[in-house]
């Protein structure tokens, strides 16, 4: 296959060239068979991994099959979202879930993976018990809460959807809730500056995300206000549920030029892409698609694997880019009971799966065997991550992180 100019961007804005000058107790090794393995990705390719939470706390349902799933999004990801909705990890309040979820994140950090948190504030699925609040007294509560999770979770977690879909917080109209009031009675720029104010003070090293599914003006408009106020935001996430069908290169480069020009990595952190009919255009609000049944198709499937592999390449190619989440390993508990998962029902990969890996561990991966000049060097262009290097036995690690050509120098004694 021809290599294509989004392809060619992908290579220069993900990889970068290396030369390694190896020795054995300080004489150069000329002439020898290496061994190169990339151990990861600088860029996060990512999941959400509840099913982590069940394996890791000694709570699933089903031990091996949740193995199973988590070996499965060990293939193609480095990078994991945890639920912290407000309504379900405190559902009494003083009550948190902290040690389950504490578990769950734990465990994934100890095997190498990026772990965020999502959301910390949020209009939908928060706790009940706001309701007996008054909004003073709510403030109070979700600053609390923020600097509680925030603090009980750092060095584990150090990344957060601080904010979940302001641009709708304060007019959403489908249930009443403690954030919606408050966010009505305050605004959404002196609510993104509350919320930001704790997070920040709770964890100073943290990554703070402001996140939305509208990618209207709307949210444009958010964002210049919110930076004009003098809020500090690290990376901004959109959200991009494609259950009304796939929205194409042309629409997304569109999307991350607009929202490149505030000069924010973008992380897109929500992304679905369905292997079965799609929703139906007319629907405004996906929650009011409602059906008894959503299957996975084979000509669905076989769609979604090239739908998948055009998004993952459009993202890669736009150097604003630093992260892409997808929202749900499996159709088995899938958002509004979509098949937007790489899994079946039945826990087989479908072909969007292998695709997938096919990307990142093999056209995107940088694996395989190399040979030293006469002076003990190595070139090789490579996708930016951490390496291993290994001969006969011996081994040294290093990272490349496209700050320029990398020079190293690493002695396999």
């Amino acid at each position: 296959m021809s290599e294509t100019s989004i392809d060619r961007d992908i290579r220069r804005h993900r990889a970068a060239d290396a030369t390694l000058t190896l020795t054995a107790n300080g004489e150069p090794l000329a002439g020898r068979e290496v061994r190169l393995e990339q151990l990861r990705h600088q860029f996060l390719f990512g999941c959400t991994a509840f099913e982590a939470v069940e394996l890791a706390s000694g709570e699933a349902e089903d031990p091996e099959r949740a193995a199973r799933l988590v070996e499965l999004w060990e293939g193609l990801f480095n990078f994991a979202t945890l639920p912290f909705y407000w309504g379900r990890f405190e559902p009494e309040r003083g009550k948190p879930d902290t040690e389950r979820v504490l578990a769950g994140a734990r465990w994934l950090a100890e095997r190498g993976h990026t772990v965020k948190g999502h959301p910390l504030a949020w209009h939908t699925v928060t706790a009940d018990w706001l309701l007996d609040l008054d909004n003073a007294e709510i403030a109070a509560a979700q600053v609390d809460r923020i600097k509680r999770e925030m603090g009980d979770f750092a060095g584990v977690i150090d990344m957060w959807d601080v904010i979940n879909e302001v641009v709708i917080m304060p007019i959403f109209d489908k249930y009443d809730n403690g954030i919606t009031r408050l966010c009505r009675d305050i605004g959404r720029i002196p609510m993104v500056r509350m919320v930001f104010d704790a997070a920040r003070e709770a964890n100073p090293r943290a990554t703070l995300l402001l996140n939305d599914f509208d990618m209207s003006s709307a949210y444009e408009c958010l964002i210049e206000g919110v930076l004009e106020a003098g809020i500090q935001i690290d990376v901004l996430g959109l959200q991009s549920h494609m259950h009304q069908g796939y929205w194409g290169e042309e629409k997304t480069l569109g999307i991350l030029d607009r929202f490149s020009r505030y000069g924010l990595p973008i992380h897109f952190t929500e992304t679905t892409i369905v292997s079965g009919e799609t929703m139906p255009p007319e629907i405004v609000d996906l929650n009011d698609h409602q059906v008894d049944s959503w299957p996975s198709t084979p000509e669905g499937e076989a769609r979604q694997a090239d739908e998948i592999e055009r998004h993952y390449k459009t993202l890669l190619s736009h150097p604003s880019v630093e992260a892409i989440t997808y929202w749900g390993m499996s159709d088995a508990g899938m958002w509004l009971g979509a098949p937007g998962g790489f899994v079946r029902t039945d826990d087989t990969p479908k072909p969007s799966y292998e695709r997938l890996h096919h990307l990142v561990n093999e056209e995107w991966g940088t694996n395989g065997a190399l040979v030293t000049d006469e002076e003990g060097r190595v070139r090789f262009n490579g996708f930016l991550g951490d390496y291993r290097i290994e001969h006969r036995g011996a081994a040294a690690e290093f990272t490349l992180d496209g700050t320029g050509e990398a020079r190293l120098a690493l002695d396999l004694a």
